[in-house]
């Protein structure tokens, strides 16, 4: 897409947050959890990102989703840690899928220690599945006008459809063969 100088493009600043730098199982290990601490976030800057159209228009939101993770690490780092580490160690070293099948143990340790200090439950089976609304405070965005092309003529009626028209009559030949 070709861009104008009337066109707003972002500066270097606006475009520049810190990034989440934690491995695959550090996330694997979080991602109920986190999942279920930022979602209000993630629905808001997932609806910006639907109904705008335009990822300018929702740096604030991807911004506040990268905050929301920063929050709950802080927080588990502060009051889980170890039950965090535990888990992980365990998940980093389940194979290579990751699989939480033999971490049931130090699984239901964290949930223990995130239900205490969080007031959080780990998410049921399909939670981030369901259709959930998600209430906003942001304005729905105004639509372009749509112009619509010319109306289509309607079709002849089967009585002008019978009667012969000059272009349909057969032509009259005439001479010897």
């Amino acid at each position: 897409m070709p861009y104008t100088n009337q066109e707003y493009l972002p500066s270097y600043e606006e475009l520049t947050v810190p990034e989440l730098e934690v491995t695959s199982a550090v996330f694997r290990t979080a991602a109920h959890h986190l999942g279920k601490y930022c979602d209000n976030v993630s629905k808001e800057f997932m609806l910006c990102r639907s109904e705008e159209n335009d990822p300018r228009k929702c740096l604030n939101e991807g911004k506040a989703v990268t905050r929301c993770g920063f929050e709950f690490f802080g927080k588990v780092k502060k009051h889980c840690y170890a039950e965090f580490n535990q888990y992980m160690q365990c998940v980093d070293h389940s194979g290579r899928l990751m699989d939480f099948k033999g971490c049931r143990k130090t699984q239901a340790t964290f949930d223990n220690c995130i239900k205490e200090h969080f007031g959080q439950d780990r998410p049921e089976l399909g939670y981030f599945s369901k259709v959930r609304l998600h209430q906003t405070c942001r304005p729905r965005p105004t639509l372009a006008p749509h112009n619509l092309p010319d109306r289509v003529p309607d079709p002849p009626s089967p009585e002008e459809l019978r009667k012969p028209t000059d272009k349909m009559k057969k032509p009259h030949i005439t001479g010897v063969i």
